[in-house]
């Protein structure tokens, strides 16, 4: 079966993605399915849609919305799944749901997004790790109004997080970044033990 107007979508590895390997043994992080934060982002393209031409094609990997693969309670407690569900773990999504896909081993941001790797903050009287609302970004769009390695602030609020290949990023909206300080890169790029 192939979509009309959306990607048809499976996850790439589970629906969520709360354990953690350390050594042998697995470590279970969440056992709530209403946290976001452990909802996988990650999925592979199962068909495209045959109603739009697009850069996406069969078999990339994507990063999409968390709402996509979220199971939820309805008011009576049932559990539910999203309504992006199909069938057989393969769920619809559209196209502003794609933040990242993955061609040739290279990620490329989909139009009107950037993901910015956050800097350490240097500033030895505050206790913030991160210098706050400057990045570097790491993925761009195909729109060529940002450069990758290019230093650039951004407003507040309109970053979201996300860990990609094991680096913490931000998907950040291009309209809210405010200024752009070059490529003067003197700054460490600030990457979480955790991860």
């Amino acid at each position: 079966m192939k979509p009309i107007y959306s990607f048809l979508i499976k996850p790439k590895k589970e629906r969520y993605d709360n354990t953690k390997k350390i050594g042998d043994k697995e470590l279970i992080l969440n056992t709530d399915i209403s946290d976001h934060k452990f909802v996988s982002r990650e999925a592979v393209v199962y068909e495209t849609p045959i109603a739009r031409d697009t850069h996406i094609n069969r078999g990339d990997q994507l990063y999409v919305h968390h709402n996509i693969f979220r199971r939820w309670h309805d008011v009576r407690g049932i559990e539910r799944n999203s309504k992006s569900y199909f069938k057989d773990d393969l769920y619809f999504c559209e196209l502003e749901q794609i933040f990242l896909y993955k061609r040739d081993g290279l990620w490329k941001a989909t139009e009107g997004f950037s993901f910015v790797k956050p800097l350490v903050n240097e500033d030895k009287f505050s206790i913030e790790n991160e210098k706050s609302l400057t990045g570097v970004i790491k993925y761009v769009d195909n729109t060529n109004s940002f450069k990758v390695n290019e230093k650039i602030g951004f407003t507040p609020f309109s970053e979201y997080e996300f860990v990609i290949e094991g680096e913490r990023l931000y998907r950040v909206i291009n309209k809210e970044i405010s200024i752009r300080y070059g490529f003067k890169k003197t700054e460490r790029e600030y990457n979480p033990s955790w991860l």
